[in-house]
């Protein structure tokens, strides 16, 4: 707008100096004799220069005033359409950079800075939403090949039982009944985390709701523990359980069993054949804490620090089937955490263990 005014005034100044000062007054005069001059110098007389000047300026002032603002308006409409142009320019750059997932920030004309500013924050904003997709397509994608990890330790167990009952048909009725019904128990939970993965669309591991209930810890450890033993006699492991039977604590059930599973795997897979897995679970103040401890090769420092990040596995060598998708301990680590406890390994030339801690909860107290 100030602008367009400040182009019209100039035309209107460029009119009145010259129809004003040239024409009609101050250097009527001399631009009248300079012009007859001129025409002189082409071969005219006084008496036809003089025409001509009045012919050419006096007869036709209106036309010289309108063709002159007319022209002064053409070159005032090029420099507004240049400097116009020029900001179109910068505003189709500045798109450009929005849809990008590039982080140079915006810049434009200091005229256009409210523009540039509501840009970057639309920019930023986009980033954000796209980082968040990302993040949530992480997740999703995390969460597979958690429920594919996951589906291992029950299909491992109910292998085990069924080969100890073919090997054994002389089996004790009593014995071939308890391993047919943890089988049963085992197919019935490979079940539902194979129906887990119709739901993963609703379903990721920032989103874990903990349906929590108070129990003894003892019970639910005896019940994994008991799930492994046909896992430790293939491999020749014995194992040695130490529990304090009053520990009593609050949480999921199946989230904690998921990774006591999870870290008795890991030590069967990484302990030396015929060695003995220690669990073991005490009080240390309002807390309690469980460690599962194999003998096995030294896990050195900066591993130890690793080992609980997604993806990551001790031997990269090790396939799958034996060494996992290396995201067991990271899930672990993160429901632990729901819980409000800890998870720690240490790792020394005899033993490598993981430390447990979560609070307690007396027998009768709110939840």
């Amino acid at each position: 707008m100030i602008q367009t005014l400040g182009i019209g005034l100039l035309i209107g100044a460029f009119t009145y100096a010259f129809v004003f000062i040239f024409l009609d007054s101050m250097l009527h005069d001399t631009f009248a004799r300079g012009m007859v001059d001129f025409f002189e110098h082409f071969g005219f007389n006084n008496d036809d220069a003089i025409l001509i000047y009045r012919k050419i300026f006096t007869y036709n002032k209106t036309i010289i005033v309108m063709s002159g603002s007319f022209v002064m308006l053409l070159f005032s409409f090029y420099l507004g359409m240049s400097r116009f142009t020029t900001y179109l320019r910068q505003i189709e750059s500045g798109v450009q950079l929005v849809l990008d997932e590039s982080m140079d920030t915006i810049k434009l004309s200091p005229e256009l800075n409210p523009l540039e500013d509501k840009m970057n924050e639309i920019k930023g904003t986009l980033m954000e939403q796209r980082r968040q997709t990302a993040e949530s397509e992480q997740r999703k994608n995390d969460l597979i090949v958690y429920l594919a990890h996951d589906l291992k330790t029950p299909l491992t167990s109910v292998i085990a039982y069924l080969s100890l009952l073919d090997e054994a048909p002389d089996m004790p009725e009593e014995q071939r009944a308890k391993y047919i019904g943890i089988s049963v128990e085992k197919a019935k939970r490979l079940g539902k985390l194979i129906n887990e993965f119709f739901e993963i669309t609703r379903y990721n591991l920032q989103d874990i709701k903990l349906d929590e209930k108070d129990f003894y810890l003892y019970v639910l450890l005896e019940q994994v523990i008991d799930s492994f033993t046909p896992v430790f006699q293939t491999k020749g492991l014995d194992y040695k359980v130490d529990v304090d039977d009053e520990v009593f604590i609050s949480g999921d059930t199946d989230r904690l069993a998921r990774v006591f599973e999870n870290l008795l795997r890991n030590a069967v897979s990484y302990c030396y054949p015929n060695t003995t897995i220690y669990v073991t679970a005490k009080k240390a103040g309002n807390m309690v804490e469980i460690r599962i401890k194999n003998q096995g090769k030294e896990i050195p420092d900066y591993k130890i620090n690793k080992i609980f990040e997604k993806f990551y596995r001790l031997d990269e060598a090790r396939s799958t089937e034996t060494g996992g998708a290396g995201l067991g301990l990271a899930v672990s680590k993160e429901i632990i955490e729901l819980h409000k406890g800890t998870i720690r390994a240490e790792s020394n030339a005899e033993f490598t263990q993981f430390i447990i801690t979560l609070p307690i909860k007396k027998e009768g107290e709110e939840g």
